[in-house]
């Protein structure tokens, strides 16, 4: 269970003094966005929570992004792309907008093949391998300005976490331009801490977080593997001083 992941990953526990269970309340969840209430908390363990889980969610879930692109016809980023209203820096920070759902941990080439259509160009038209899938189809990438025109671009896909800018690499091939690497899944997170009343006791902690994906992972989902990362790093303590 979600709650159980929460209090186990930060070591939390009732008391004597406790006459209520800890219970995590989703108030609010859509595909994107979650609010979620963690309480009673022992005192203190609202911040080491959410400032814990916040750090997790924004910088170590795993995701996918496009980090290259081969465009036919242009060597580098500040060439001209034929037939495209927009210039190559517009394309590619449209590109990096493309959120990527991984179903397998493998890299890939995604494809787009573009021609014989004027008109808008979106993440839509762009082929996939059976082990991605495109979060927002309906991202706009480019305007072709000719229906005799092509677009032909190879992007490369990559699993990472974080943010990873871009970097030239040595032995790049000619024409393969470097992108930005957004990989986290996750836009925002917020929390805040109030104290709430257990019994005779006025200070233990209620923690509420609220949190935006990029639709390619729920919010509820996020906060339970970011619990689950906190778990496996908590292991390297748990058995201290035991036999």
């Amino acid at each position: 269970m979600l709650e159980q992941q929460l209090f186990r990953a930060a070591g939390v526990a009732t008391t004597e003094q406790t006459s209520d269970e800890p219970t995590i309340e989703v108030e609010e969840s859509a595909d994107d966005y979650a609010r979620i209430v963690a309480s009673p908390l022992l005192p203190g363990f609202g911040i080491t929570l959410g400032n814990a889980l916040r750090r997790v969610l924004l910088s170590s879930l795993p995701g996918a992004a496009v980090t290259s692109v081969r465009i036919e016809g242009i060597q580098h980023e500040f060439s001209t792309i034929p037939h495209i209203k927009e210039d190559s820096i517009e394309f590619l920070l449209n590109v990096k907008e493309i959120r990527l759902r991984a179903l397998s941990d493998r890299a890939g080439m995604l494809i787009l093949d573009h021609t014989g259509r004027a008109g808008p160009v979106t993440a839509g038209d762009i082929q996939l391998p059976e082990h991605f899938e495109i979060a927002n189809p309906d991202l706009h990438l480019a305007t072709m300005d000719d229906k005799n025109g092509k677009l032909y671009v190879e992007f490369n896909v990559e699993q990472g976490r974080g943010y990873v800018p871009a970097g030239h690499v040595d032995g790049t091939q000619l024409g393969v331009i470097p992108v930005d690497g957004i990989f986290s899944p996750v836009r925002k997170v917020n929390y805040r801490i109030e104290q709430t009343r257990v019994g005779q006791a006025t200070n233990f902690d209620k923690l509420t977080i609220e949190l935006w994906t990029d639709g390619t992972i729920s919010a509820t989902e996020a906060v339970s593997k970011s619990a689950d990362i906190l778990i496996e790093q908590f292991k390297l303590f748990s058995h201290m001083g035991r036999p």
